[in-house]
């Protein structure tokens, strides 16, 4: 595959010293914003631009001299980009928070203020874009979601900035994403879409995947709760056939779930010999500061980053040693 000289720049400034994406996330807007005010007790339009300012500069300040890279919003990001340790590279979110829910689908959209462009011209040095995908959903749904990802492809080839695609699974039905009964299909939601995003005409460069198994109901697993959606044997065999799909460089995202389980997944990653090329991990280093945040302010949020942040985010970086270089795939 050829790389233009800016997506290589870009890439480089975005990885460590061996290729691997050690990224922090923190680009999180309508979900920071209800958790914030969940903890304060507060309504969530009562969370202002400063204190969702404040909290992203606080873990960006605290966190990014362990990271290789950050991801966060144009539309509260700035000033925490500008916090960043020199050490770290930027992506930025281009889509908007959440999804259209007045029809079904859960269609993107895209901040109407921003483009690849621009976000060239802020400092970002990958353009992010987190969809909601399912391979059983609508034909025409996924067609307009397919459009989409073309139509940015093409927008950042132009402007010479990478392309990291975030895609989250979703049962079309309206079950629960986070039940036994999903995780045992979540492997063929997986799966499939990472072969639909490795296709060429989406110019992606890196795909941002979930694991292929829910942990939590893996039999065999640390995190195991009782419930069995697949041994651990199974499990691993799962990794290997999301990994053996993928065609371009590959990511994990940490989708929420508790730093243990992240690290397990990542654990069976490394068991299946996968070679994913880092992770982008948000929620699972900080969302048990948000409580810390609302209540005591923000040197307590500080105090608790440089200590339990710091240790999970070295956590998942110990995970990393099995990870591989992006650019065995993109070429040297």
């Amino acid at each position: 595959m050829s790389l233009s000289a800016g997506k290589r720049k870009h890439l480089t400034a975005l990885a460590d010293n061996r290729g691997v994406i050690a990224a922090a996330a923190m680009d999180q807007r309508g979900s920071l914003q209800k958790s914030i005010a969940a903890a304060k007790g507060i309504d969530a339009k009562a969370v202002t631009q400063e204190m969702m300012e404040e909290f992203k500069i606080a873990v960006t300040k605290v966190l990014t001299p362990h990271a290789s890279a950050i991801l966060l919003d144009p539309e509260f990001g700035l000033p925490a980009a500008a916090a960043r340790s020199s050490n770290a590279g930027l992506l930025l979110a281009y889509e908007a928070s959440g999804y259209d829910n007045t029809q079904p689908g859960r269609l993107p959209d895209l901040l109407p203020h921003v483009s690849a462009k621009r976000i060239v011209d802020m400092g970002g040095d990958a353009v992010k874009i987190l969809i909601y995908y399912s391979p059983f959903d609508d034909a025409g749904v996924n067609d307009i979601k397919h459009a989409f990802c073309e139509r940015i492809g093409s927008e950042c080839e132009d402007n010479e900035i990478p392309f990291f695609l975030e895609f989250v699974g979703y049962d079309p039905k309206g079950g629960d994403e986070k039940g036994v009964e999903f995780a045992k299909i979540k492997p063929e939601v997986v799966i499939k879409s990472m072969e639909e995003f490795s296709k060429p005409q989406y110019k992606v460069d890196v795909l941002k995947v979930e694991v292929p198994v829910n942990a939590d109901y893996v039999e065999g697993s640390s995190v195991y709760k009782g419930q069995k959606a697949q041994t651990r044997a199974e499990a691993l065999d799962l990794y290997r056939r999301a990994a053996a799909v993928a065609k371009k460089p590959f990511i994990y995202l940490s989708a929420g779930v508790s730093n243990a389980q992240f690290n397990e997944s990542l654990a069976m990653a490394a068991e299946a010999g996968t070679d994913f090329n880092g992770v982008l991990c948000g929620r699972a280093t900080w969302k048990d500061a948000i409580p810390v945040y609302a209540k005591q302010g923000v040197k307590a949020l500080e105090d608790w980053l440089a200590d339990q942040g710091v240790k999970n985010i070295n956590a998942v970086n110990a995970s990393l040693k099995p990870a591989h270089s992006i650019f065995d795939k993109l070429g040297k």
